[in-house]
């Protein structure tokens, strides 16, 4: 086996070294040669050729960013099913019980989740409204 020197490293800092060179010629270059006109037309926001009308800063529901990083998070987490697809017959018991436990980890999440309402885009509401009245 073949001990790790500095020498063996050379070739890889050279490359880092090259491509983090490029990029800073390249935004060195780029901002001294881009040209500088500046007018109210050129500043204006552009909406696919639609003029802008009011602000359009208004506040979105936390529900959509939610439902995204929910989305984000089970599909890679269904990536990690990949592997052991690929090498099912190789890992045999051993991988099907780490296969079990991951489930078993994603479904308690899902449950967690499910349990928080984070799936519920609006809350039940009662067929009638609550009045206060006790009823014998």
């Amino acid at each position: 086996m073949e001990t790790a020197t500095s020498a063996n490293y050379l070739p890889l800092l050279m490359q880092i070294a090259v491509a983090a060179g490029f990029v800073i010629f390249t935004l060195f270059v780029t901002h001294k040669l881009t040209p500088r006109i500046n007018s109210a037309k050129k500043d204006d926001n552009f909406e696919c050729g639609i003029d802008a009308q009011g602000n359009a800063r208004f506040p979105v529901s936390i529900r959509y960013f939610m439902t995204a990083i929910l989305f984000v998070l089970f599909d890679v987490e269904v990536i990690f099913f990949y592997p052991y697809a690929v090498n099912f017959y190789e890992l045999k018991l051993e991988g099907l019980l780490a296969v079990i436990m991951f489930v078993g980890f994603f479904l308690t999440g899902f449950y967690y989740i499910y349990k928080k309402g984070a799936l519920e885009w609006e809350k039940q509401k009662t067929s009638k409204p609550l009045t206060g009245k006790v009823i014998s």
